[in-house]
């Protein structure tokens, strides 16, 4: 039996106050609706479909190859959204319902309720609140079993004081539900097709309802507010501070760890305070991330250091190496078995061989570096002539002194030192010491402005 999966993101989402659709808000690095899809392709889904309405193209152009998008021309409730999506679906297959502003229902979970739909004629995502204000109740018949839901407007003062809730979501057999949608009403407050109906309808039809509960509350949480996505925010990222741990990953401080989008860590890991993980990052054993960085899209193998206030992105980092503190390693970096970089040093597209090291304040681009070869101070690789990039190729066992410019197109032979201060604008030899600079010059009788005689002629302001 196939699985189809329905989002409903047609929505306006008022009370977010955002000018584009709530479900391309941000959460942990990805928007809402993303995250929505994240869990459908985990559930292998056959086909999923996103309803649009509000900002429909903006929608649209945030949705993946393979998903479908269904506009639902007037958003007239969830029930009309669900049957604007049916159309075309296998009436054998499983539809499971989702909602783009609810994003974080977990794998397990939502096996559970397709699984508990494929055994009944019907299931639902139900869970215990405190607080249940704004929330359809769960009603329950004499045996115990599901009845219907009653949105909050059209409860009873009893009903309203039940604290078992709707969360939204459902699975049933495509072709039951086609034919229950069909069948609903608008008499209601709000004048709109309820897909919650469709629980009464199944109850009164004899058929079965299963009720399916999250592990975490948090699971369903839907987000319409700015406070809300806040909210949401700090519990998703204390949840995988706490699955980071769970996997041998110390954390100094787990409520001060910023995870948005992928972070996967082996043991032994060790993580300060005020770190920034974007996009995908890959820590292995026993690599040490000091304060207050932030890494996007790099990868940091086993016993490296990271010192603090570093920002690495789409870098590569071998075993044991170092860098920072105060680096910035940008796109295309990649530093070799025990290589160094240290503070004040920007990287980029460069290929850092292993156990050379760059130790501060300068900057290498579009290089590439033999193994054990030392970039002094103040170095710069010159490798952009405002129109086109050039390569600077280092030999191995160089040695660049400081205050070098390295005018790319160039290369450094193996062994070959670089005099401090030389400005290179040709291949140097291997195993040679090259030297570039102005000879120094002392100048007779010169006297420091600040040490002439103040009532002299030359302290008159020029006219």
């Amino acid at each position: 039996m196939g699985l189809n999966v329905i989002v409903l993101a047609a929505g306006e989402g008022r009370r977010m106050r955002s000018r584009g659709p709530k479900v391309l808000v941000d959460l942990a690095g990805r928007t809402l609706l993303q995250h929505v899809l994240d869990r459908a392709a985990l559930l292998g889904a056959d086909r999923v479909r996103v309803v649009v309405g509000h900002g429909a193209d903006a929608v649209c152009a945030a949705v993946p190859e393979g998903v479908d998008t269904v506009l639902q021309p007037e958003q007239r409730g969830t029930g009309d959204a669900v049957a604007c999506a049916l159309g075309g679906l296998n009436a054998n297959d499983t539809t499971l319902v989702l909602y783009g502003d609810v994003p974080l229902p977990q794998r397990a979970t939502l096996e559970a309720l397709v699984e508990a739909a494929r055994r009944n004629e019907l299931s639902i995502l139900t869970v215990e609140v405190d607080d249940p204000t704004g929330y359809g109740r769960i009603v329950r018949g004499e045996n115990g079993h599901v009845s219907r839901i009653v949105e909050e407007r059209d409860a009873s003062p009893g009903q309203r004081a039940l604290t078992e809730i709707n969360t939204g979501l459902l699975a049933m057999r495509t072709g039951p539900l086609a034919r229950h949608v069909a069948a609903l009403d608008r008499d209601n407050a709000q004048g709109e097709y309820y897909l919650t109906d469709v629980i009464g309808r199944v109850s009164d039809a004899g058929g079965t309802i299963a009720a399916v509960q999250p592990d975490h509350e948090w699971e369903v949480r839907g987000v319409n507010s700015r406070a809300q996505l806040a909210a949401l925010e700090r519990t998703w990222q204390a949840w995988l501070a706490y699955e980071l741990m769970t996997s041998g990953v110390s954390l100094r401080d787990p409520a001060r760890i910023e995870i948005r989008g992928t972070l996967q860590a082996e043991p032994d890991t060790m993580i300060d305070v005020g770190c920034v993980f974007e996009g995908d990052v890959r820590l292995g054993a026993g690599v040490r991330i000091g304060a207050h960085c932030v890494l996007r899209d790099t990868t940091v193998a086993e016993e490296a250091v990271i010192e603090s206030h570093s920002v690495l992105e789409g870098a590569v980092i071998g075993p044991a190496c170092s860098v920072g503190p105060f680096a910035r390693l940008r796109r295309g970096s990649r530093l070799r078995d025990a290589a160094k970089v240290g503070n004040f040093v920007e990287m980029k597209n460069t290929d850092l061989g292993a156990a050379s090291k760059i130790n501060h304040l300068s900057y290498v681009g579009d290089t590439e570096v033999g193994p054990k070869s030392n970039i002094g101070a103040g170095v710069i690789t010159c490798n952009y002539d405002g129109h086109r990039k050039y390569r600077t190729v280092i030999g191995e066992r160089a040695f660049i002194g400081s205050d070098c410019q390295l005018v790319a197109p160039i290369t450094v032979g193996d062994g070959a030192t670089i005099g401090a201060g030389t400005t290179l604008t040709g291949d140097a030899p291997a195993e040679r010491l090259t030297v570039g600079r102005a000879r120094a010059q002392t100048i007779e009788g010169w006297i420091r402005p600040a040490d002439r005689d103040p009532g002299s002629d030359d302290d008159e302001p020029s006219t």
